[in-house]
């Protein structure tokens, strides 16, 4: 079963980060990365810049296009994990492994996909 998991970050939290926290953080993903490689579970991951730089697209009878940031919140999506795993149980497990759910204000959000095309053929 398919789950992502994304890293909801808040830039206040990040900008409190020592330079040690931040390294932690770094080298935890890359553990995490090769973990989940060699159990065979990981898929993919990507990270998406900051939401100054996305655009919105509002549907209605004209779709409106503006500039971001995307949601009105001071926290956004900074990323994501793309998991196939046993079952929810296990994604929990692995998402407590990520660094960012040792750091208070950030959070992990765990969504089973329903529907995923990775355009592999």
């Amino acid at each position: 079963m398919k789950y992502v998991i994304l890293m909801q970050v808040d830039p206040a939290v990040l900008e409190q980060l020592t330079e040690e926290q931040q390294q932690l953080i770094g080298d935890g993903h890359g553990a995490f990365m090769a973990a989940t490689k060699e159990s065979g579970e990981f898929i993919a991951t990507q990270a998406l810049g900051d939401p100054s730089r996305s655009k919105v697209v509002r549907g209605g009878d004209r779709p409106e296009v503006t500039d971001g940031p995307f949601v009105e919140s001071k926290e956004f999506m900074g990323g994501f994990y793309l998991l196939d795993v046993e079952d929810e149980a296990r994604a929990v497990e692995l998402a407590l492994q990520i660094p960012d759910a040792q750091i208070p204000g950030l959070a992990l959000e765990i969504r089973p996909v329903v529907f995923a095309d990775l355009g592999d053929g």
